[in-house]
C-alpha cells in the first residue's frame, strides 16, 4: 500500500522513537523570546498547535504562510507546522529590505506573514491578512500546545510544501515550487550519503530560509539527532558551540568556512564530535572554495570536508563529494584537489552535459515549476531535463566540475544575486545610460558584485553614489562593492553585451570562471 510522502514524517518518527530526548537547543541572542531546550515531543506538540492555530484563523490547505526570520526554534517548528498539514511555507531571506520582502509576500499571495522580532521595525510596512511577530505574540495564537489540528486527509506527495524565492535570470526573484516528494527524497539522500544518525548534533549555520538548510534539518530530525540553533553565523561563536555541545555536523557556504578559519587560531577548534562517531563533518555548498581552504579545514580544524552541488530548483542536492580511502595516498594537498570538484551524482540523480556545455539534471529532487510562471518553467524543464545554467564537465567516473555559470547569476557568500536585478536598479539612476553587472573573485565571499557603468552624455556620478543608490533599493549583499565607469560596453553584432569578455580580465589565470 502506497503512503504519500510528507515531510511531517521526519518529525513524527522523532517524536515516536525519541520523544523524551532533547531535540532542539535554542540559544537565541534574546533569551527572553527563546524557547530554551525542547524534547522532540515538545517540538511535535508545538508544530501541531501551529497547524491548529492556522485552522482557527481560517487558513486553508494550499494557502501560503511567509516567514522572515533568523534561525530559531520557532522557525524550525514552523517548517513542519505549516507544510505538514497542507499549507505552503514561503521562507524569505532576512537580508532583503522591505521593498523586496513585500514583493515576495504579494507575489506568493501569502495570507499569513511571520516576522522575526529583530526585523519587525524594518519590515513594518509589509503586511498580510494575518501578521504576527515571532515571540510571545505568535505563541498565544499559533503555538498553544492545547490545540490539535484537523487532519490533512487528502494529502499528496506531489503537493507543494514550500515556495523558495531565488534570484537568477530575471529582474525579480522566481518562486521555486518544491513538493513533499522533492524535499523528502532530497533529505533521505543527503542523510544516507553523510551517515546521519541519533548520535549527531547538528549546528545550523545555514539560514533556514535556504532550501539547502532543510535537507539536514529533516534528516537529523528523522534520525533523532539534536539541533543546536544559531541565529547568525559568527566564527568564534560557531567554535564555542561546537565545543560546548559536542557538535558533529554543520554546514555552510564558503564564506562561513572563511569566518571559522579566521577564528580558529584563537580557539581549541579540533573538536572530534562524540566518541565512536568520527570527526566533525562540514558540508559546504555553493561554489567550491579554493583547495587551500579545503586543506585547512581538514588539517587545521581536523574536520571532514564534504562538498555538495545543487540549486534551489533541485531541493538542492545534485552531487556530493566525500573523502575516498584511495585519496589518502595523495596527502592533504592532493585530497583537497579531489574534494574541490562538485563530485559524483547523488543517489537518484542523473546528470549530463548538453552540447552547449551546460550541466543538465533529472531527479526526484527537481522542482515542480516556478510559481505562476508556466512559460519560464517549461523552458527550465525543456526536453525532460532541468537546465541548471551552469557550465561544466563530467569525467569517466561521473565526477562533475563546474567551470562557469551561463545564467546571469552571481553567488556571493552563498547568496544568489541576479545581475539583471542589479542592472535594473542602476538603470533607474538619472546619470546611468546602461550597466553590466558581473561577479569577480573575492577572497572572503567567493565572488563579489561589480558594476560596469556607462553614464549619460554630460552626466556625472561617483562610485560611492551609485553603490548607495543600489543599497537604497536592494539588500546590501546584492549591491555592487565596486563600480567601473566605461565609455561603452562590448557587444556582439546583434547588440548583446559580451559579459564573458567583461569578466575575463578579473578571472585570468584561473581554471574556472566561478569561485
Amino acid at each position: 500500500m502506497h503512503i504519500p510522502l510528507n515531510v511531517l514524517d521526519f518529525l513524527d518518527r522523532a517524536e515516536l522513537v525519541y520523544g523524551d530526548r532533547i531535540g532542539v537547543v535554542d540559544e537565541p541572542d534574546q533569551p527572553a523570546t527563546g524557547w530554551g531546550s525542547l524534547t522532540w515531543r515538545q517540538v511535535a506538540d508545538r508544530a501541531r498547535a501551529m497547524a491548529a492555530g492556522l485552522d482557527a484563523l481560517g487558513v486553508g490547505r494550499g494557502e501560503r504562510v511567509a516567514i522572515v526570520s533568523h534561525n530559531s526554534a520557532r522557525m524550525l517548528t514552523a517548517l513542519f507546522g505549516v507544510s505538514g498539514w497542507g499549507r505552503v511555507v514561503v521562507p524569505i531571506n532576512f537580508r532583503l529590505n522591505a521593498e523586496e520582502v513585500g514583493y515576495i509576500v504579494r507575489h506568493a499571495g501569502a495570507s499569513v506573514l511571520l516576522v522575526d522580532s529583530d526585523l519587525d521595525e524594518a519590515l513594518a510596512g509589509v503586511t498580510a491578512l494575518h501578521r504576527f511577530v515571532l515571540g510571545p505574540e505568535s505563541d498565544q495564537v499559533l503555538f498553544r500546545s492545547d490545540r490539535r489540528p484537523e487532519p490533512w486527509t487528502d494529502g499528496e506527495e506531489g503537493a507543494v510544501a514550500s515556495i523558495n524565492y531565488t534570484s537568477g535570470t530575471t529582474a525579480r526573484p522566481k518562486g521555486v515550487e518544491l513538493t513533499h516528494r522533492n524535499l523528502y527524497l532530497n533529505a533521505m539522500s543527503l542523510g544516507w550519503h553523510t551517515g546521519v544518525d541519533d548520535r549527531d548534533v547538528y549546528l545550523g549555520t545555514v539560514p533556514m530560509f535556504h532550501c539547502n538548510g532543510w535537507g539536514l534539518v529533516y534528516a537529523v530530525t528523522g534520525m533523532g539527532g539534536r539541533h543546536v540553533i544559531l541565529r547568525k553565523a559568527d566564527g568564534p561563536e560557531i567554535l564555542r558551540r561546537v565545543d560546548r555541545h559536542g557538535v558533529t555536523f554543520l554546514g555552510g557556504a564558503p564564506a562561513v568556512v572563511n569566518i571559522i578559519l579566521a577564528a580558529a587560531p584563537a580557539a581549541d577548534s579540533r573538536a572530534t564530535g562524540v566518541p565512536g562517531h568520527g570527526r566533525v563533518r562540514m558540508v559546504v555548498g555553493g561554489a567550491p572554495p579554493p583547495t587551500a581552504t579545503i586543506r585547512r579545514v581538514e588539517t587545521e580544524l581536523g574536520w571532514e570536508f564534504i562538498q555538495v552541488y545543487g540549486l534551489t530548483e533541485t531541493s538542492p542536492l545534485l552531487t556530493i563529494n566525500r573523502r575516498r580511502a584511495e585519496w589518502d595516498r595523495l596527502g592533504p594537498g592532493g585530497r583537497a584537489v579531489e574534494l574541490g570538484r562538485a563530485g559524483p551524482p547523488a543517489l537518484g540523480v542523473k546528470l549530463r552535459i548538453a552540447a552547449s556545455g551546460e550541466v543538465q539534471a533529472r531527479s526526484n529532487h527537481v522542482f515542480a515549476g516556478y510559481w505562476q510562471q508556466p512559460e519560464t518553467s517549461a523552458d527550465a524543464l525543456a526536453g525532460g531535463w532541468f537546465h541548471t545554467g551552469d557550465g561544466g564537465t563530467i569525467d569517466a567516473a561521473g565526477y562533475v566540475s563546474i567551470s562557469d555559470r551561463k545564467k546571469d547569476v552571481i553567488i556571493t557568500g552563498g547568496e544568489n544575486v541576479s545581475s539583471i536585478e542589479v542592472e535594473d536598479v542602476l538603470g533607474r539612476h538619472p546619470a546611468v545610460a546602461e550597466a553590466a553587472v558581473i561577479g569577480v573573485p573575492d577572497a572572503r565571499w567567493g565572488e563579489t558584485v561589480m558594476a560596469i557603468v556607462v553614464l549619460r552624455p554630460g552626466a556625472a556620478a561617483t562610485e560611492a553614489e551609485l553603490i548607495a543608490h543600489c543599497r537604497a533599493h536592494l539588500a546590501h549583499y546584492k549591491a555592487p562593492t565596486s563600480v567601473v565607469l566605461r565609455d561603452a560596453l562590448e557587444r556582439t553584432a546583434t547588440g548583446k553585451v559580451q559579459k564573458f569578455k567583461l569578466r575575463a580580465p578579473y578571472w585570468a589565470g584561473r581554471d574556472r570562471l566561478v569561485s
